[in-house]
C-alpha cells in the first residue's frame, strides 16, 4: 500500500501522548510515518488553545499540510477544535475535524479513507465528553509519558480548556498498573504521568490519586515515576510524604501558581492562596531538600495591577523554588476575565516579562549550584551531540557526559562537577 501519514502536534505533553495513540491507528494499518513538511497522503494536526498564539500556530499548520498537498487528507483535532469549531469550518480543504476526545472516530475515518475517494467531513459539536481515551507516548526510548485523566472542573476565569476537554475523568487504578506493566515489558525505565489536572484522579471511578501512587509504589515494577504539573490545593502533605519515603517516584514537582498575589488568585478563580501554596513548598522542602520545584506563572493578565504585580513578584522571589515556567496572558474568547480591568499593554507585560526571566534564573543557578559535587542517579537518553550523552537525574537536572553506546537507557550513578555551558546543563562524572 506505502500510504504515508504525518503529524503537527501543538501545545502540552498531552497532546503528544494522543497523537502516539493516534499514530497507532495509522501503524496498524500500515501506514509509514514521514516528517510533517514531506508529501503526505495523510495530515494530522492535534491542535491547541491555551493561548491565541497557539490557535495561530494551529491554523498556519493546517495552511501548511492543505498547500503541501491537495490530494491529501487533512485531519484537525486537539482542544482548538471544541472552541474554534465555527473558524476551523471557514478553512477550505479541511477533510475532518475532531474534537479533543473523539480520537477512536479516527479508526473508522481511516477505513473509510482507503476504502472510498470522497471524504466527508466529519464535525464533532461540544458536549459532556464522559468517555476516556486513554495515550502513551514515548520519549527519546526512555521516558515515557502516560495519560491517566483528562478534563478538568476548574474553570478558571482565563482558561477554555475545560470547554475543550471536557468534566474531569481518568483511567481506573487497575488499567493504570497494566499500562505500566506493558511499557516496562518494552524497556521503558520512566514513566511521566500526565493529564490536564492528575490531582483530580478518581473522579469518575471513585478512586483517588493518593491511592494510585500507593498501588504503583507497591507494584514496584517502573524503576522511575515523575508527576507531572498538580495543582496546590490537590498536592496534600501525604503525598509529599509518599514521594519522600519511595524510591521510585523522583521528587519533582510541578505546581501551577499563576499568580503570587491573592487578589489576582481570587478573580483568577484559583482554589487557594499563596499562604497555602508557600505551605506546599515548605513541606517539599522539609521532606525532600534537593527536590526540583518549578511553577506555572501568568504574566500581565487582565486585572494585575503594578501594585499586583509587584506583590506577585516578591511572592515568588520569597519561595524556595528551581524555575519558573511563565507566559504572557492572552485573551480566550468566552471567558470572565475579558472583562476584568485594567487590560495590560504587551509592552508592559513584555517588561513584566523580563523581570521574571531574571529571577527564574536567578532561581535556577541556586539551586544548579547547590547540587555541584552531589552523587545523583541518572537516566541516560540516546539523542547526542559532539560525543556528548545527555541524561537527567532524579531531580531533574539535566546532565552530560562523554558518550558511550552502552549509557542508552541505563540509571547511572554520577558525581555532578559544574557546569556545562555550552550544553546549557551540568557536566557528571561517571563513578
Amino acid at each position: 500500500m506505502n500510504k504515508t501519514v504525518a503529524f503537527n502536534t501543538l501545545g502540552c505533553k498531552l497532546n503528544f501522548a494522543e497523537s502516539s495513540q493516534i499514530y497507532s491507528f495509522f501503524k496498524e494499518k500500515g501506514f509509514k510515518l514521514v516528517p510533517f513538511s514531506q508529501n503526505a497522503d495523510f495530515y494530522v494536526i492535534n491542535t491547541c488553545t491555551v493561548t491565541s498564539n497557539a490557535n495561530k500556530k494551529s491554523r498556519n499548520a493546517i495552511q501548511r499540510a492543505i498547500s503541501k498537498n491537495n490530494n491529501a487528507i487533512i485531519i484537525v483535532t486537539g482542544c482548538y477544535t471544541q472552541t474554534g469549531m465555527e473558524e476551523l469550518k471557514k478553512i477550505d480543504g479541511i477533510d475532518y475535524i475532531f474534537g479533543a476526545n473523539d480520537k477512536e472516530e479516527i479508526k473508522k475515518i481511516i477505513d473509510h479513507a482507503l476504502k472510498f475517494d470522497s471524504p466527508v467531513i466529519k464535525t464533532t459539536e461540544h458536549n459532556e465528553m464522559k468517555t476516556f481515551f486513554p495515550a502513551v507516548s514515548q520519549d527519546d526510548r526512555t521516558r515515557t509519558f502516560l495519560k491517566i485523566q483528562d478534563g478538568c472542573d476548574y474553570f478558571c476565569s482565563y482558561c477554555t480548556i475545560p470547554y475543550a476537554r471536557g468534566r474531569s475523568r481518568n483511567m481506573s487504578i487497575k488499567n493504570v498498573l497494566q499500562k505500566i506493566e506493558e511499557e516496562v515489558e518494552k524497556g521503558t525505565k520512566e514513566i511521566i504521568l500526565t493529564g490536564v489536572n492528575i490531582g483530580d484522579f478518581g473522579k469518575s471511578t471513585s478512586e483517588n490519586f493518593y491511592n494510585l501512587l500507593k498501588a504503583i509504589v507497591k507494584q514496584n515494577k517502573i524503576p522511575r515515576l515523575r508527576i507531572g504539573s498538580l495543582e496546590p490545593d490537590l498536592l496534600n502533605e501525604d503525598i509529599i510524604k509518599l514521594v519522600a519515603d519511595s524510591e521510585i517516584i523522583m521528587p519533582h514537582f510541578h505546581i501551577p501558581l499563576q499568580s503570587g498575589d491573592n487578589e489576582l488568585l481570587k478573580i483568577m478563580n484559583r482554589k487557594y492562596t499563596t499562604e497555602i501554596f508557600k505551605n506546599r513548598i515548605d513541606n517539599i522542602r522539609k521532606h525532600l531538600t534537593d527536590a526540583f520545584i518549578g511553577i506555572d506563572l501568568i504574566v500581565g493578565m487582565n486585572g494585575e495591577t503594578d501594585e499586583i504585580f509587584q506583590r506577585s513578584y516578591d511572592f515568588i522571589k520569597s519561595i524556595d523554588i528551581s524555575y519558573i515556567h511563565y507566559f504572557q496572558y492572552s485573551e480566550r474568547k468566552n471567558t470572565p476575565a475579558l472583562n476584568f480591568t485594567p487590560k495590560i499593554s504587551s509592552q508592559i507585560k513584555n517588561e513584566r516579562a523580563k523581570l521574571i526571566n531574571q529571577l527564574c534564573k536567578e532561581k535556577n543557578k541556586r539551586f544548579l549550584e547547590k547540587n555541584i559535587g552531589k552523587t545523583q542517579k541518572v537516566l541516560f537518553e540516546s539523542k547526542k551531540k559532539n560525543d556528548i550523552i545527555f541524561g537527567f537525574t532524579e531531580n531533574y537536572i539535566r546532565v552530560s557526559a562523554p558518550f558511550k553506546p552502552d549509557l542508552i537507557n541505563k540509571i547511572i550513578t554520577v558525581r555532578l562537577t559544574g557546569f556545562d555551558f555550552d550544553n546549557d546543563c551540568m557536566n557528571s562524572e561517571l563513578l
